[in-house]
């Protein structure tokens, strides 16, 4: 969709389809997964885990950040990632009032 199109929508579900796109990709997927059955934030190598590129999970890491559901912290050399909690309860919320149904139930 073109940047001039999304005018045409509200606030909410240009968010909406921002966060659809992003986690439409299925290694953002697996990623995401991973870092979110850590107990605590990730600052192993994701390419082992992933079996993905190191510049392949960069631009991957990159697209999740641009919605805000990780953050990160410098120690030392490593970046360590966790999912915003904060965050993700936002996205969630935007799903559920996305599916829910007002009016009559059909078929």
């Amino acid at each position: 969709m073109g940047v001039s199109k999304t005018q045409l929508f509200d606030t909410r579900q240009n968010e909406l389809a921002q966060v659809a796109r992003v986690l439409a990709h299925p290694a953002r997927v697996a990623i995401l997964q991973h870092i979110s059955r850590q107990d605590s934030c990730i600052c192993s190598d994701l390419v082992e885990e992933t079996g993905l590129a190191q510049a392949t999970i960069s631009q991957h890491l990159a697209e999740i950040k641009k919605i805000g559901l990780l953050r990160g912290d410098f120690q030392g050399r490593n970046l360590c990632y966790c999912i915003d909690k904060d965050r993700w309860d936002e996205i969630q919320g935007l799903f559920d009032t996305f599916f829910t149904r007002i009016g009559q139930q059909c078929c």
